[in-house]
């Protein structure tokens, strides 16, 4: 992985420390879902019904470690083949994410304290938009439309990074009131995260277009 620059292996650090707290927390609970002692506190919904647990730490933890290795130019331009091939198990992945996500949302009974209805509206919607922006991805690619294909991406990722952003919420909640949000402005919290990654894609997504646009004038 020589070609990757110094500022892209920064890149990559970042996110997989900002991803660091969801994905193992996930992972560290496999064990307890296929059947072994709990090492955490256990979650009586997902001992009861474990398979779309299961499948969503799986497919998220893929979809968010292994899509940042996508954005790296460098990856595109020097190794467009494995950028295809690793493409096609993140666009897998984050499918799993999104519809294992809509399946808890909808299957498992949670208390008001932890998803009341505007909780609840918000994660079916951003479940169905992300598998959505990652179909429109494939479709995009396909029409080699690379711009539209990158942004479809990109906004898909910012919605499946959410778990990330509500963590780092609310630990600042937590140091800030100290106590863990509950009720109404837990469900605010929850969302304002994706209201937070969704509004940096955009930001990143328009400086790419002014980027290409100044590029196309000179």
């Amino acid at each position: 992985m020589h070609f990757i620059s110094r500022r892209e292996w920064a890149f990559l650090a970042l996110v997989f420390l900002y991803s660091f707290i969801p994905a193992v927390v996930g992972l560290v609970r496999l064990p307890e879902l296929l059947g072994a002692p709990a090492i955490i506190p256990p979650n009586p919904r997902a001992v009861i019904d474990p398979l779309p647990i299961t499948l969503h730490i799986l497919g998220s933890s893929v979809f968010c470690l292994v899509g940042a290795v996508q954005f790296l130019p460098s990856l595109r331009r020097c190794r467009p083949a494995l950028h295809r091939a690793l493409g096609r198990i993140v666009a897998v992945a984050g499918c799993v994410s999104a519809l294992t996500g809509l399946w808890m949302t909808v299957a498992y009974a949670f208390p008001d304290t932890l998803q009341g209805p505007l909780l609840y509206v918000a994660r079916v919607t951003l479940s169905l938009a992300m598998v959505a922006l990652i179909s429109w991805a494939i479709v995009a690619i396909r029409s080699r439309n690379v711009a539209a294909h990158r942004a479809a991406m990109l906004r898909a990722y910012a919605i499946g990074q959410g778990a990330s952003t509500q963590t780092a919420l609310f630990l600042v909640a937590m140091a800030l009131f100290d106590t863990e949000p509950l009720g109404f402005s837990r469900d605010l919290l929850m969302i304002g995260a994706w209201v937070i990654n969704l509004a940096i894609a955009e930001l990143m997504i328009r400086r790419a277009f002014a980027a290409r646009t100044s590029g196309a004038v000179i």
